[in-house]
């Protein structure tokens, strides 16, 4: 049996990052808190769903690609469909009843 090399992490187009309680820290470093993670949004009035929204929004500018938002973002294909639409309504087909 061969061992395959894992597939390519699929890239963003948005140079801004997000920070999860997962993604800040060096493995070394200890984990921060919901709580702290949650003062930081609250310090600039935005709920973290809304950022994610936003993100999410922001690449399908940039691609108009709803198989590269699954693939950046796990979601469903049908809502990354829905945020391409938003993105780009001149592109978007008639819908069909």
């Amino acid at each position: 049996m061969v061992a395959r090399a894992p597939p390519p992490l699929a890239q963003a187009t948005n140079p801004r990052l997000l920070i999860t309680t997962q993604t800040y820290r060096h493995p070394a470093s200890p984990q921060i808190s919901y709580c702290a993670m949650r003062a930081a949004f609250d310090q600039i009035g935005l709920l973290p769903r809304q950022v994610w929204a936003d993100r999410i929004l922001d690449e399908a500018r940039e691609t108009a690609d709803p198989v590269h938002l699954v693939r950046l973002f796990g979601i469903h294909p049908g809502i990354a469909v829905k945020y391409v639409h938003a993105a780009h309504p001149d592109k978007a087909l008639p819908r069909i009843r």
